[in-house]
């Protein structure tokens, strides 16, 4: 929890800026820049930030080890996403002008799928959130020796939405601190 807020802190701090940080737009640029061809390897994985489909990852993974406290868990988790990221839009509002999505703040942005979205708010991304808490959850019960692939694949959400070009670098970072925090917190109440 301590972390999430800490890595939240300073995802804040470097999104008050009145433009895009030049370093955010480095990252940016390197991994969006990324070829094409990496675009099918990184969608199936980008799914799990989806709320439906990382939902009821959360749930499979929990009815696989038959325990209902960590499906009931998920879907809290997914509860609690859509609340942590319309709280952040509103505490954030005067920084949306600044913090839309690259089709509208990087110029030469690559969007890629059809549900990149061109435009609107993208401080924090909601999919990393979303896979981050539900990482945390699952974590929880599986084998020590898997705790690692939940995280992975969160991570991998993460990577995916700077390089389809549906979120800023510092937007990533922002849902993955939240993630940890909802994540911790759920797990420790219900899991």
């Amino acid at each position: 929890m301590g972390l999430g807020a800490v890595v939240l802190a300073g995802s804040f701090h470097g999104a008050r800026r009145p433009s895009i940080p030049e370093p955010e737009q480095r990252v940016f640029r390197a991994v969006n820049g990324l070829p094409d061809r990496l675009y099918w390897p990184l969608w199936l994985p980008m799914q799990l930030g989806n709320l439906v489909v990382g939902t009821l990852a959360g749930i499979a993974v929990a009815g696989y080890y038959g325990s209902w406290t960590m499906a009931a868990a998920s879907v809290l988790a997914a509860g609690s996403k859509l609340v942590a990221e319309r709280v952040v839009r509103h505490w954030t509002r005067p920084l949306l002008a600044v913090r839309q999505r690259p089709g509208t703040s990087e110029p030469g942005a690559v969007l890629r799928g059809r549900d990149v979205p061109r435009a609107g708010p993208s401080f924090p991304s909601g999919h990393v959130i979303l896979a981050i808490a539900i990482a945390c959850i699952v974590s929880v019960e599986i084998p020590s020796e898997w705790t690692w692939l939940p995280f992975l694949l969160a991570l991998v959400v993460g990577f995916g939405r700077v390089y389809v070009g549906a979120h800023n670098p510092l937007d990533v970072t922002a849902g993955l601190a939240l993630g940890l925090m909802i994540g911790a917190l759920v797990a420790g109440l219900l899991v």
